[in-house]
């Protein structure tokens, strides 16, 4: 994964400011914003995990439920052909366009080369 960090159920990106001489990132896919930095691989990493644990531990304090970086939502522009022709499949098939898409996705990314 190129420029990105993984821990728990998190995922995030990973920037290098030539200006301030640091990496700088956020937590992805959240609509609550969790940024991090350091002056290192190791300290970005570190400050990564850091930022996701304090995330966690903030959220539990109040009581909210943190929201995690893969929730399984997500919204994709498409042509209106390639839209209508999904539609039509998932009416043929008496499937919801969600299936479609998803069987879609299995085969691109989960069938090996």
């Amino acid at each position: 994964m190129k420029d990105m960090l993984q821990y728990k159920d998190y995922i995030g990106s990973v920037h290098f400011s030539t200006e301030d001489g640091v990496f700088f990132g956020k937590i992805e896919g959240i609509s609550d914003l969790v940024t991090f930095e350091g002056s290192s691989v190791k300290k970005i990493k570190t400050a990564f995990q850091e930022a996701v644990e304090d995330y966690i531990a903030i959220c539990e304090e109040t009581g909210k439920v943190p929201q995690k970086s893969c929730k399984g939502d997500f919204y994709v522009r498409i042509s209106p052909e390639l839209h209508k022709k999904a539609v039509q499949k998932s009416v043929i098939q008496g499937v919801p366009l969600n299936k479609i898409v998803q069987h879609a996705l299995e085969k691109e990314l989960l069938t090996p080369a």
